[in-house]
């Protein structure tokens, strides 16, 4: 027995060894936390327990994520029209969707640590505000730099999306988490489908300017909902924010992608163009650099060490260069004129629903993802993603003639991408600890918004320099598709080359998947890998108490897991290593407490009575 010092109330982790109310239900050992303050708390918690969520959260959050895809494939109905609308070169023109997925690439790591350190729906609504500012500034401009401006302000509500994720982890007891994280990584997928006719719709009917102010509407919409339904999660980050590694993320990526979009009008090997590729290496080392050294990096780029989470990052770039090919080629083929030889003469609405199945087929391909990760692991679910992308860019080249084979096209490569896109979180779970997953995934998330953005200037260059020119207007041609096809099919193959390299991993014997989602799949398979604590938070009387949140604290004071405990009190908690943690509850209508357990490699059950005022724990 262990006497151990009181906790304070309101501090759900003291620096402090102590312990309180607690039940070891098995006699293996387990030693005190060293009853030292540690140097630094990186995670904390305010004084208020963890805010019940309504049942309208869910929906509010993917309906903001919603609205964020929308703002990916916005343009895409009029792509082909935006030089003579903005009355510049096509080359030009490309960065008005180029830069929403760079600005939407730096913004994932920067707003998703404002909001570990101010709050995250606080950032979501700053997100959203960004982002309805932004669709106004394009809504009033005709000019192609002011334009550029106003969608680099949109693409900062790519933040939105992993910051919903958060707020849903922190609020949402265990049972509904997969599902509720499923629908809001669906949403990326349903809001870029619904967008394309939806988007059509509009610039077929009017001005195409109403484009942004429909956006403008749809953003206000999403925080006038936020406000009211959302409550503020209680988790705080201590630190500060990184600002060099934010500026350095940025220049680095908008110097890399600069010379890849105007390379064959400046001349690739002219000293503009290696001068900026040469900048962007210099500044991309300098920035890795820093976020070595930072204490708090905006990018943990120390979890890029391991050999699964290097190949599964990858593998995200090239997966990420291959979804963006089918929405900038497919909607201009379908658009232009039949007089051309090989357009197939649709109309905008048209054209959007024909390709709206991309999307949709990657929402429904989450459970069918569930199933086949469950049997033959992330691994080969990712492998066979690349091989069904492959299958679709390699034949959609031939399949250019009619509407129903860019349908088909669009099916089978919505397939491919929502089974690869779903393996990857589940990789970067089972590489790293269960204190670095949140890390491992924002820089997945950053890999992905590279691809997609190196995707978008490489394919514009493409179709640019490839166009025939008509009384002074650039027209797309079929070779610049098939060449465009062609260079996915190449990324998805180095991506297969990456995915094949991968450490393989037998699946958990006896897993039984209940979930209908990739989320629920990658917890279930997360505990799997993991050992760690689990038992029950009781109240008087030994009755279960239902949503107190449970933190697992490390021995440098870092918060290693945190959960809410399920209806019947029951709480499970993954360890990333052996040692010393300290055990913290809180509910509503109790007091806090903390208690010291050691873990020896195998699972600890350990039940935490909130009831109880001793001061000790029994070994």
């Amino acid at each position: 027995m262990h006497v151990l010092g009181r906790a304070r109330r309101g501090i759900v982790a003291s620096a402090y060894g102590v312990g309180q109310g607690v039940r070891h239900t098995n006699d293996h050992h387990h030693g005190p936390f060293p009853a030292r303050r540690p140097r630094s708390m990186t995670l904390t918690t305010t004084d208020q327990p963890a805010p019940r969520a309504t049942g309208a959260v869910v929906p509010v959050l993917a309906f903001a994520g919603i609205v964020v895809a929308v703002m990916q494939t916005l343009l895409v109905p009029v792509i082909k029209d935006l030089p003579q609308l903005l009355n510049t070169a096509p080359s030009n023109a490309t960065w008005v969707l180029t830069s929403t997925l760079l600005s939407g690439a730096v913004a994932t790591p920067i707003m998703g640590r404002l909001g570990d350190l101010y709050g995250k729906r606080r950032m979501l609504i700053a997100s959203l505000s960004v982002m309805v500012v932004g669709a106004v500034i394009s809504a009033v401009t005709s000019e192609l730099l002011t334009m550029i401006v106003g969608r680099t302000l949109q693409g900062f509500a790519m933040g939105a999306i992993p910051l919903g994720i958060g707020l849903m982890r922190d609020m949402l007891p265990r049972e509904r988490l997969g599902s509720a994280m499923a629908l809001m990584s669906s949403s990326i997928g349903v809001g870029g489908g619904l967008a394309l006719p939806g988007a059509a719709l509009i610039a077929q009917h009017a001005n195409w300017h109403a484009l942004f102010y429909a956006a403008a509407g749809l953003g206000v919409l999403a925080i006038v909902l936020a406000l009211a339904v959302v409550p503020e999660s209680p988790m705080r980050a201590k630190g500060s924010f990184d600002l060099l590694g934010a500026l350095g993320l940025s220049a680095g990526l908008v110097l890399f992608l600069l010379p890849i979009t105007k390379g064959s009008d400046w001349g690739w090997s002219s000293g503009t163009t290696l001068g900026l590729f040469g900048a962007s290496a210099v500044v991309l080392l300098l920035w890795g650099l820093l976020e070595l050294r930072v204490k708090a990096p905006l990018v943990d780029l120390r979890t890029t060490a391991r050999r699964e989470v290097l190949l599964t990052n990858l593998a995200s770039i090239m997966v990420g260069v291959s979804f963006y090919v089918v929405s900038l080629v497919l909607p201009q083929l379908l658009q232009l004129p039949a007089a051309t030889g090989y357009g197939l003469g649709q109309s905008m609405v048209v054209a959007g629903l024909a390709v709206a199945p991309l999307g949709l087929t990657m929402m429904f391909t989450a459970p069918v993802y569930a199933r086949l990760s469950a049997r033959f692991g992330p691994k080969i679910t990712l492998i066979l993603g690349l091989l069904v992308i492959g299958a679709g860019y390699g034949g959609g080249i031939g399949l250019m003639d009619a509407v129903w084979q860019t349908v088909l096209t669009a099916v089978v490569l919505g397939a491919g991408i929502g089974l690869a896109y779903s393996s990857l979180p589940a990789l970067i779970i089972g590489a790293v600890p269960a204190s670095e997953t949140g890390a491992a995934n924002g820089l997945n998330t950053l890999m992905r918004s590279v691809g997609t953005s190196v995707s978008s200037a490489v394919i514009g260059m493409v179709l640019a320099n490839t166009a025939n020119h008509v009384n002074g207007v650039a027209v797309p041609t079929l070779h610049g598709f098939q060449v465009s096809f062609l260079i996915a099919t190449g990324a998805v193959a180095v991506g297969l080359l990456l995915a094949l390299g991968l450490p393989g991993r037998r699946p958990a014997a006896g897993l039984q998947l209940r979930a209908s989602s990739e989320e629920e799949a990658v917890v279930a398979r997360a505990e799997e890998i993991l050992s760690g604590f689990r038992g029950r938070v009781l109240g008087a009387g030994g009755a279960p108490v239902a949503r107190a949140k449970v933190t697992l604290i490390d021995r440098r004071g870092r918060q290693a897991g945190s959960t809410l405990s399920a209806e019947d009190g029951s709480y499970a908690l993954a360890v990333p290593a052996e040692g010393p943690y300290v055990l913290a509850a809180r509910a509503v209508g109790h007091g806090p407490l903390a208690s010291a357990a050691t873990h020896a490699g195998d699972e600890r059950l350990v039940d935490l009575d909130l009831s109880l005022p001793g001061e000790t724990i029994t070994a």
